[in-house]
């Protein structure tokens, strides 16, 4: 069987009524034609939306192909048993250049009990924010159900969340049952469960193309709620050069940032995984076994479970988002 390589997968764009042009502009994704591009899924096994590869001897294939064809080799023994064929994370860029519905994710249990799906963790790291966005994100302390059921007959859910202003770098981590939204003005990476589900519970009574207010879920949404999901829930950790720092730790996924201007040497021997590399500023070189596979702001790579040391060379400086599984055994 031929060698893998770090793969790269053709990325898939979702209009959104709230979405806009930043992702074709700045994060060199290819034009549709259309200026409200609010979604780019970079690498999902989803159904109906599996990535296909676009570089080397694999272009063609999509992601379940793969696992099922080099199955551990892919990604990774451990997380392999615990998956088969379904590739475990979704790796998107969201451009909000409205505020997006109000909304809650169930967590494994419930979302296998009505979907038979897996339920929906994630996280956001901020890459651009105008000058005052801001977005959603828990409760205010103190909230209860019945207050919450109270705000929704009213009208006034805004009034009872957490807001937090946004720069670049803020990181944000929104385990499934916290209420969320992304708001006006934000460019952002999220890493998340392969998931598909949303409940949405507010949506601004903005209406879509064809002029109907779209579709709340707030009957779903309330067992899926976690009423103690309250206050400030921003990350903050500037990185210095050439050091790898840990951002979100959890049993779903790693996210670590990795600001780098000269080269810096990776190892994952001690991990049973596959890893991510999201650029999302400048370039950089992979180095491995004598190849090399170069990666550009807005590409992301899938680095096979099987590719223990590489060497990451940037062309004068880069930043990129490292994902990986690191306790498969919790699921």
């Amino acid at each position: 069987m031929a060698e893998i390589y770090p793969l790269k997968f053709k990325p898939s764009l979702k209009e959104k009524v709230w979405g806009g042009n930043a992702l074709v502009t700045r994060y060199n994704k290819k034009s549709t034609g259309s200026s409200r591009i609010g979604e780019s899924w970079e690498l999902s096994a989803v159904s109906g939306n599996l990535s296909i590869v676009n570089n080397g001897f694999l272009a063609g294939n999509n992601i379940e192909e793969l696992i099922e064809v080099y199955m551990g080799d892919i990604t990774g023994d451990t997380v392999f048993e615990k998956f088969g064929n379904e590739f475990p994370l979704l790796i998107k860029f969201i451009e909000a250049r409205e505020d997006l519905s109000i909304q809650v994710h169930p967590d494994n249990a419930l979302a296998k009990k009505r979907h038979n799906a897996y339920g929906k963790t994630e996280m956001w790291y901020i890459l651009e924010s105008e000058k005052g966005s801001k977005l959603y994100t828990g409760f205010r302390e103190g909230v209860t159900k019945e207050i919450y059921q109270e705000a929704i007959s009213e009208g006034k859910l805004p009034d009872i969340l957490n807001v937090e202003t946004v720069e670049a770098g803020d990181v944000f981590f929104t385990p499934a049952g916290r209420v969320h939204a992304i708001g006006a003005g934000t460019v952002l990476a999220e890493i998340q469960q392969t998931s598909d589900i949303t409940y949405r519970i507010f949506d601004w009574n903005r209406k879509d193309s064809g002029k109907e207010k779209r579709e709340l879920h707030t009957d779903l949404a309330l067992d899926a709620i976690d009423f103690s999901a309250a206050g400030k829930n921003k990350i903050r950790k500037d990185p210095e050069f050439n050091n790898t720092e840990n951002l979100v730790s959890c049993e779903f996924f790693d996210t670590n940032v990795l600001l780098f201007n000269t080269a810096v040497n990776k190892e994952y021997y001690s991990i049973d995984s596959f890893v991510v590399y999201i650029c999302i500023d400048g370039e950089f070189t992979i180095r491995w076994d004598g190849k090399s596979e170069k990666v550009s702001k807005g590409e992301t790579v899938l680095l096979p479970a099987t590719i223990k040391e590489v060497t990451l060379e940037p062309v004068s400086e880069a930043r990129l988002l490292e994902i990986y599984i690191n306790f498969p055994d919790c699921y």
